[in-house]
Formats: C-alpha cells, structure tokens, sequence
C-alpha cells in the first residue's frame, strides 16, 4: 500500500541526507546507505479524509522519510535519528525549503538531548547486559551505536554543537563491532562516557527547551507555500488511502 505514496518522496522530498555509518566514519566495504529524508506532502491533501502518510519507507533500499509536520515534532522532542538528518554532512538532495530546515536546525537543540541520548543509551546497555547474560555474547553492532550516541550527546551538551563524525574514536568503536574489547572493557568506556553526559547537563550553553514557537511559524508558512505547489493527479489507490502511522523512536 505505501508504493501509492512513494510520489511523496519522489516529487516532494525537500531534504534528502545520508545517515548511519556512512555519516558517522564507521562505514566499511559492506555497509549499506542509508537514506533519510523531508516530504511536504501538498496542503490540500490535509482537506481529505484519507490524510497524508507522516512517515514512508522506500522507494529505494534503506530508504525512510518522514512529513515534515511530524519530522519537526520529533525533532523538537531530540529524536536523535531526526536531529541527526539535520546536521549530517552527506547532503544528497535539498530544495529552498530543504535550506531553511537546514538553517532552522539550532531551534531544534535542547538540554532534553540528556534525556533521548543519554537515558536511551543506559536503557539499551541494560539490554544488552542481559543478552550477554542469557546467549554469552551481545550483539555488537549495537553496542557500538549506543557508545556514539553517549559520546556525541555529550560533546551536543558541552559545546552546543552535534557532529555526526565519531573522529577519534573511529578505530576503538570499530573494534568493539568486531568483538575485539571484552565486555569490562565496553563497560567501563560506558561508565566513563555517562559521567561526561551528566556533567555536561549541567553547564550546558543548550537552552531548557527548544525554540518550538519559531519551528510552528516556519511550519505553519511551509502550509502556505504548498498550497501554490502543483500538485500531481491522484491515482485510484492513492484516493483510496492509507492509515498514517508513528515513526519509531531510534529505528533503524
């Protein structure tokens, strides 16, 4: 059913980035590409009973994009998968309106970055734990991901700034992917790495809450505009609809 929607993301895309291991210096010869991206699907789909999709898969293979009245919600929430679209430094695709989220992006940045980075990642080792508890070994890719969201949360809180780039940290988190650092070793990097993000919290140049009054304004004229955006015939599949649902929170 959701091909019917894939004219979304191929006509209305405004932002399309490069994510994941490609984005974050981790990838090697076999990762994928993953795709991440803006839609503004046509105001006058609103005026129908059959809404808009807030969020689609495809066309292409590791392809996800949300609407952007739901991208902008999550974002304001510190999604990290959302905040990490708008500062990733693989731009594939982008139009005006792609270039004004882009420069919206610090409205989107708050000290709930603690919250979504930091517990999420406390919550996940704790899974982990007990994976390695239960089959002997955990899954280490994971893991992996969840010692670079520590790191760039708190380098996010300490400076006010996210980059996607893990640096330094390239080869170590590299070796724990292949297994190479034992489970005392990961634990005691994470023990480390969760005190920065606490200390961090709390001389943070990162306002309480993010600027959601300018981000509903930008909104609220991206509606207008796409009013005056012409739109492609519907089809009937497309007439008959389909139910909208709720992106996940760290998806991948």
């Amino acid at each position: 059913m959701a091909q019917q929607w894939d004219h979304l993301v191929e006509r209305h895309s405004i932002l399309t980035v490069v994510v994941g291991s490609r984005a974050f210096g981790l990838a090697t010869a076999g990762s994928d590409t993953d795709r991440r991206g803006v839609y503004v699907a046509p105001t006058e789909d609103f005026w129908r009973l059959s809404k808009p999709p807030a969020h689609l898969e495809g066309p292409l293979p590791e392809q996800f994009a949300w609407e952007v009245e739901r991208f902008c919600e999550l974002a304001l929430a510190a999604n990290p998968n959302l905040l990490e679209v708008l500062h990733s430094p693989l731009v594939e695709h982008r139009t005006p309106l792609g270039t004004e989220l882009l420069e919206l992006a610090p409205a989107f940045l708050s000290r709930r970055v603690h919250q979504t980075f930091g517990r999420y990642a406390q919550t996940q080792f704790a899974k982990a734990r007990a994976a390695r508890e239960r089959d002997g070994e955990p899954r280490w890719k994971p893991v992996v991901h969840l010692l670079r969201l520590l790191t760039s949360g708190s380098a996010l809180l300490e400076t006010g700034t996210l980059r996607t780039d893990v640096g330094d940290d390239r080869d170590r988190l590299l070796a724990v992917r292949r297994g190479e650092l034992s489970w005392e070793e990961v634990e005691v990097w994470r023990d480390r790495l969760t005190e920065r993000i606490d200390r961090a919290l709390e001389h943070s140049p990162l306002p309480e809450q993010p600027d959601a009054a300018r981000v509903e304004d930008w909104l609220v004229s991206v509606r207008r505009r796409a009013l005056r955006t012409p739109r492609a015939p519907r089809t009937a599949d497309q007439i008959a609809g389909t139910p909208t649902g709720a992106a996940p929170m760290l998806g991948e």
